[in-house]
């Protein structure tokens, strides 16, 4: 029908086989981040837009392209969350947590960014992501790598991704750095692109991360910040490298990943994978001791990463279905009342059971094979078991169904 409603553009329907891949990244990362002693936090999904705009920097694509910004009826500029690092910072602030630190968070939900549709990309989009608050150690930053590089473990998928590591040195540290990139860039202003001539101006460190050809191929020969850390920053990597070896997570150095806004600090990492053509990062992440302060807080250091569950749920394998309910089976509108008992029985023990609405025993029979449960428990004067794959039925009581069907 040509008036037939769709999904918005940029927006997909989980069914099927696309839900149980994406909740079963939910669940693995669930539970994964509970053995490293993360609870969940559940933010809203709009939140004052100045969260955002401060945290994202006001001349970022992010804010100036792709926020889904909006008034509400009070005249509020309000914004559906982009990411979900602003909002537990915000959370932490609110909610006075920030005196009892460290507080070591895990989240998943849904994010909206307005742009381009494309493979393993959306506008409603969805991550998990954790963050650590209140500790500065390169232990925590190893930790909160080592967490995201165990759910890709458990995923089955961590053959496929390499971690990719960086440091961003502290504030000293930049700044040398800085001062070195815009001598390199300077001399081959004519060179730049029209975005990295305004960059140079303003924040060098984002010229490394263009995608123009050009721009590219003069980073290649570009300073690398080892050479203008601090003695200190330099430690800290360091010591970063040292705890990863010893949680066993494989890495290598890429001088290339940087974050644009000042806040950021010390670690910057990804784990990529070939496997997505040329979206291939996964899980992006680092740490941002200036960022509480940023929104209003007092100094909280903090290291976290985001992880896109559409790309993560394209990389795995089918998770296996559950196995499909037992069928209860009333033999005649007489039994209906016993097969609700006996319904309620198997629920109450933790077996999916299920009851057809309609239909007479040969009819729901018929359903239950289609449906390919294991077994059907026919309930009549007698109480029996048929078992859906070879066909043999025997008496049981209550007690014995429930025994039989819980070993």
């Amino acid at each position: 029908m040509a008036n037939q409603l769709q999904p918005v553009r940029g927006t997909k329907d989980l069914i099927g086989e696309d839900a149980a891949r994406h909740f079963h990244v939910i669940e693995i990362a669930r539970r994964v981040t509970r053995l490293y002693g993360f609870y969940e936090w559940q933010t809203p999904i709009f939140e004052d837009t100045r969260v955002f705009s401060r945290t994202l920097g006001e001349t970022s694509d992010v804010v100036t392209k792709e926020m889904y910004t909006f008034q509400d009826r009070g005249g509020d500029s309000i914004t559906l969350r982009p990411e979900g690092t602003a909002g537990v910072c915000r959370a932490l602030i609110t909610g006075g947590l920030t005196q009892t630190l460290p507080q070591k968070v895990f989240y998943a939900g849904p994010m909206f960014r307005y742009e381009r549709p494309q493979k393993g990309r959306y506008r409603q989009f969805h991550q998990i992501g954790v963050e650590l608050l209140g500790a500065v150690s390169p232990l925590a930053d190893a930790e909160v790598i080592s967490v995201g590089w165990r759910i890709l473990d458990e995923l089955g998928i961590a053959q496929d991704v390499v971690l990719n590591i960086n440091t961003l040195g502290d504030a000293q540290s930049r700044a040398n750095y800085r001062n070195a990139l815009v001598d390199y860039f300077s001399a081959h202003a004519d060179k730049l692109s029209e975005d990295s001539k305004l960059r140079l101006e303003k924040n060098p460190l984002r010229i490394l991360d263009s995608k123009d050809e050009g721009d590219k191929k003069l980073v290649e020969n570009a300073p690398l910040i080892y050479a203008h850390l601090t003695e200190e920053a330099a430690a800290f990597y360091d010591g970063l490298k040292s705890y990863l070896t010893a949680f066993g997570v494989k890495f290598e150095e890429n001088p290339r990943i940087v974050r644009g806004l000042d806040y950021y600090n010390h670690t910057a990492f990804e784990f990529v994978t070939n496997s997505l053509g040329a979206q291939g990062t996964v899980i992006a992440g680092g740490r941002y001791d200036g960022l509480v302060q940023q929104m209003g807080g007092p100094t909280v250091p903090g290291i976290g990463w985001g992880a896109g569950i559409e790309r993560l749920s394209m990389l795995i394998a089918a998770p296996r279905a559950a196995a499909p309910p037992v069928a209860v089976i009333p033999m005649g509108s007489e039994a209906e009342a016993e097969a609700l008992n006996i319904l309620n029985l198997l629920r109450s023990k933790n077996v999916a059971a299920e009851i057809g609405y309609s239909g007479n025993a040969k009819k729901r029979l018929e359903r239950a094979n289609k449906s390919g449960a294991g077994f059907a428990v026919l309930v009549g004067r007698d109480l029996q078991l048929k078992n859906l794959t070879d066909g043999s039925q025997d008496d049981v009581t209550p007690e014995t169904l429930v025994e039989r069907l819980c070993a």
